[in-house]
């Protein structure tokens, strides 16, 4: 705010900004608009006036001359109780918005966990509101990008969407070799029944990290049992239900890998309700690296997903995807961190 020429504060103006900074409105309109055609001198003295003014874009004048809404969406296709249970979530859409605050763009979240919801919402983003969308968990044969895709809204997926004939940009964590170190690891301490609870298998963490499994007791020349196989849906619940039968399937049971904390965090439980020690009796393994592996007893073996990097890839994909880019993909390597649960 400045004040006027009666006396009375009102908001900085665009004149304001140009008459700061001694160059003409057309100048200030083109540093805003990405400083094309303008020299290295005239964007500083702009951007100096902008900030000694407190000059705010008006993002909806903006939006009606350029077409463009200046905001993104984070879509999150889970029901809404999975956001504040899973804190994957949570670490990606804090690394997102801060991503996308260095380029000065609002993240707006959206959840379409039902039916109503991913209508609702589809309805907004085609509407124009938003430039581009970060879609988050999407499962196999999920319409919402087939949708997104053609109404030509750019798209990044955290994770390879399955079952999907539209070329989509997608951030992964490579899931298989992340499985394939943890398995791997179990069975170099001396583990041989080693079971594993499963992501939902219409997802790629799910189908990827069984398939690291899978992998690891082929090349070590162990059967794979079936009944040492047990899915989940990445929920606490789900982890304590799945050790719960595989103690009734396996008790022989030495080790288990999860394919995630916070189903991880589950299985402890269920053991120690069971009267099974940690790591003694069964060697337990998670995957992800959230805030869910410090807060178990004890503390979590697991399999690091590098959330920062795949948050700014995935901000910066979606960027050259407005900007019209062509799809691509990046697959981002993961690291084993041994705590006292294996």
């Amino acid at each position: 705010m400045i004040r006027g020429t009666d006396g009375k504060r009102r908001s900085v103006t665009i004149h304001d900004v140009a008459r700061e900074a001694g160059v003409s409105r057309g100048t200030v309109s083109r540093v805003l608009n990405g400083g094309h055609y303008v020299s290295p001198a005239a964007q500083a003295a702009v951007n100096a006036a902008i900030r000694k003014t407190g000059y705010v874009v008006n993002r909806h004048a903006r939006s009606l001359i350029t077409g463009k809404s200046d905001s993104v969406a984070f879509l999150l296709t889970e029901p809404q109780e999975r956001f504040f249970e899973d804190p994957n979530f949570n670490v990606l859409l804090r690394a997102c918005t801060q991503a996308l605050a260095a380029q000065d763009i609002p993240l707006l979240l959206m959840i379409a966990g039902t039916e109503a919801e991913r209508r609702r919402n589809l309805r907004y983003i085609e509407g124009g509101h938003v430039d581009g969308v970060l879609l988050v968990s999407s499962h196999s044969g999920d319409p919402v990008v087939s949708e997104l895709d053609a109404a030509g809204v750019p798209v990044v997926a955290c994770g390879k969407p399955l079952g999907q004939r539209a070329q989509v940009s997608y951030v992964a964590a490579d899931d298989r070799e992340g499985a394939r170190a943890m398995v791997r690891y179990l069975h170099d301490s001396g583990r041989r029944r080693i079971a594993t609870v499963t992501g939902p298998a219409d997802t790629p963490g799910g189908v990827e990290r069984l398939a690291g499994y899978r992998d690891v007791l082929a090349e070590c020349g162990l059967p794979v049992d079936e009944s040492l196989i047990v899915p989940g849906d990445y929920s606490r619940a789900s982890g304590e239900a799945a050790a719960e039968l595989l103690l009734e399937r396996a008790p022989d049971m030495d080790a288990v890998f999860v394919a995630s904390d916070l189903m991880a965090q589950g299985v402890l439980d269920t053991l120690s309700r069971g009267g099974r020690r940690v790591p003694e009796d069964v060697a337990v393994g998670g995957f992800d690296d959230s805030p869910a592996a410090l807060s178990t007893r004890p503390g979590l073996t697991t399999v690091r997903q590098p959330w920062d990097r795949i948050s700014t890839e995935m901000v910066r994909m979606l960027l050259a995807r407005i900007a019209g880019e062509e799809p691509s993909a990046v697959i981002l390597p993961t690291e084993l961190v041994r705590r006292g649960s294996a």
